[in-house]
């Protein structure tokens, strides 16, 4: 975690930029630590390390050009990759699976994916590939990059002026986020699972 933090701080505001941008927006970027960074950020800025209102700029901008880089990444190269009928994971029949996905819950779908590391990496991909209108996914996509860029940086922030050198337990706050922001997937596929069994 050290090598996190140092990074954070030789990089800086345009490193924290570049970081999150690759996660939201790039299929590739989906290693990078999103939720870690944020809350390191967030906490080397409340020890004077970082401006918080730079690194929460820095975090809001990358996510919300991410996205939208990530979305036309879907829209322009999905009819492609989904054309094959006998492609194991990219059958067309999965396109419109994601039109109505994302036609019932578009807003929560973009938004709360911010807060599931590598959900928020694939959403936007899925949702140009879709179709999902362009203005719908913009203002989804800046709620959910203000709500996740502001509120878990502030709140990393809040946390280490309340709590001396709180720091030192970075690793142990990511891995509890880790973890809660892990637990809707493994319920959603375990239900999943049962119902395939049921079947």
């Amino acid at each position: 975690m050290s090598s996190l933090i140092d990074a954070i701080l030789s990089a800086s505001y345009l490193g924290i930029f570049l970081i999150v941008f690759a996660e939201t927006g790039l299929l590739v970027g989906f290693f990078l630590p999103g939720d870690s960074l944020l809350i390191a950020a967030g906490l080397l800025a409340a020890g004077g390390k970082l401006n918080l209102g730079g690194v929460m700029a820095a975090v809001v901008a990358g996510g919300i050009i991410g996205c939208s880089a990530g979305y036309w990444i879907g829209h322009r190269f999905g009819p492609a990759v989904f054309s094959n009928q006998n492609s194991r994971f990219f059958k067309p029949e999965y396109v419109a699976q994601a039109e109505k996905f994302f036609v019932r819950y578009g807003a929560l779908a973009v938004i709360l994916a911010r807060f599931v590391p590598i959900v928020r990496t694939l959403v936007p991909t899925l949702a140009g590939v879709s179709r999902m209108p362009f203005a719908l996914f913009t203002l989804y996509n800046i709620i959910g990059a203000v709500l996740w860029g502001v509120g878990l940086t502030a709140l990393a922030y809040y946390l280490g002026q309340l709590i001396p050198d709180l720091d030192k337990y970075i690793l142990l706050i990511v891995a509890v986020v880790l973890v809660v922001s892990v637990i809707p997937i493994v319920l959603k596929f375990m239900q999943a699972r049962r119902g395939a069994a049921k079947e």
